[in-house]
């Protein structure tokens, strides 16, 4: 087998397995039909797993 002329550094090797982790956000639909990314507040409606947590003015 051949053999390499000189060490890869470890910055090297992380750039190559870390190009392998880039995949599209996840999305879930809501309660009221629209969709957003998991575990994370709806910025429209305001609401986590059916509770109201921020309060925001209906205009």
């Amino acid at each position: 087998m051949g053999q390499p002329k000189r060490k890869h550094s470890k910055q090297r090797s992380r750039k190559r397995r870390g190009a392998n982790r880039f995949t599209a956000p996840q999305l879930a639909k809501d309660a009221d039909g629209s969709v957003i990314r998991p575990h994370r507040v709806n910025p429209e409606t305001g609401q986590y797993r059916g509770r109201q947590v921020l309060d925001l003015e209906l205009s």
